[in-house]
C-alpha cells in the first residue's frame, strides 16, 4: 500500500508540474480580457501579414485557407506554430509560420490571464486572398 501511495503521490506531482495551456478561438473567449488579448493579437498578425503578404502568392494568383495553431509563453514569446490543416500550397503555409515569427513577440499575458495560464493556445483560419490577409475561428 506504501508503494502505492508513493506512486500516486509522484503522479500528482508531476501532473502539478504541467504547463495550463488555454486554447483561445473567437468562441471560446468568454471574458473580455481574453477576448481583447485576442483582438489585439490578430490586428497584429493580419498587418504583419498584409505587409509581408508572400509576393510569389500574389504572381501566381494562389489564394487559400489554412488552420493554424499558435502557442505563446506568458512573455508574449513564441513556444510553437502548427499547421492543423494546410492551405494545399506550400507558399501560403510558410508564409503563416514566417508572418506570425516576424509578428512576435506579443504583448505578455495581462495578469487576468496570467493568473490560471501558463500557455496560451491561439487557433485561427488564415484567408489568403488577392486583397489581403485575414483571420477568424472557423
Amino acid at each position: 500500500i506504501a508503494s502505492l501511495q508513493a506512486k500516486l503521490d509522484r503522479q500528482r506531482q508531476e501532473y502539478a508540474k504541467r504547463p495550463r495551456i488555454r486554447t483561445l478561438t473567437s468562441v471560446s473567449t468568454r471574458e473580455s480580457h481574453d477576448a481583447r488579448y485576442l483582438h489585439e493579437w490578430s490586428t497584429r498578425v493580419e498587418q504583419t501579414g498584409n505587409q509581408h503578404y508572400p509576393p510569389e502568392a500574389l504572381s501566381r494568383g494562389l489564394t487559400g485557407n489554412l488552420r493554424l495553431s499558435v502557442v505563446i509563453n506568458p512573455d508574449g514569446t513564441l513556444y510553437a506554430i502548427d499547421i492543423l490543416q494546410s492551405s494545399g500550397h506550400r507558399v501560403l503555409d510558410d508564409a503563416a509560420r514566417r508572418i506570425v515569427r516576424l509578428a512576435s513577440p506579443f504583448p505578455p499575458f495581462p495578469p487576468e490571464i496570467r493568473q490560471h495560464t501558463d500557455r496560451l493556445n491561439i487557433i485561427r483560419t488564415w484567408n489568403f486572398e488577392i486583397n489581403g490577409l485575414s483571420t477568424s475561428a472557423r
